[in-house]
């Protein structure tokens, strides 16, 4: 059976920049939890950021230009907080490795996590496409990235494969 890294928040532990979670209320979450599936992970605090801490957006592009070093991750005070979202998204890819994990279910636009779009760096609200810096990491290993608004795609994926 297929394990699933999943971001912390989305089983609403607080843990967001703003002391809060995300829960998401699915039977398919509620199962795949019931399975053992998921093994859950928050980069940011992995990474070594505390909670709540400053909100921070990706400036000058995607996640993976900040893993190549052509693009950083600020906060909104302007502190360069790249380091701390590459070691977490490593902390992730550490647990994919050694839980053989195939597949994440990640925190839309999160600068850590979007696996589509994510703000864009003014934090004026705008958002871009591209990914964040763990979802860049793990899909550059062959993870296959999804979002809390995709679980339908995520289930059928997990489907193909039983």
């Amino acid at each position: 059976m297929d394990k699933i890294l999943i971001s912390r928040c989305l089983l609403g532990e607080p843990v967001r920049y703003d002391g809060a979670g995300k829960a998401v209320t699915h039977a398919l979450l509620r199962l795949w939890q019931q399975q053992g599936r998921l093994v859950p992970v928050c980069p940011e605090m992995a990474g070594g950021l505390g909670c709540p801490r400053p909100a921070a957006e990706i400036r000058g592009g995607r996640g993976s230009r900040v893993l190549d070093g052509q693009a950083q991750v600020t906060t909104s005070d302007g502190l360069n907080v790249s380091r701390a979202f590459i070691r977490g998204a490593e902390v992730a890819l550490h647990l994919c490795r050694t839980h053989d994990i195939r597949y994440a279910l990640l925190k839309s636009r999160s600068p850590s996590c979007g696996n589509a779009e994510t703000y864009d760096g003014s934090f004026s609200g705008s958002l871009v496409a591209g990914e964040g810096v763990t979802a860049a990491l793990l899909q550059r290993h062959g993870i296959h990235c999804y979002n809390e608004s995709q679980l339908q795609q995520l289930a059928a994926q997990l489907d193909q494969r039983a």
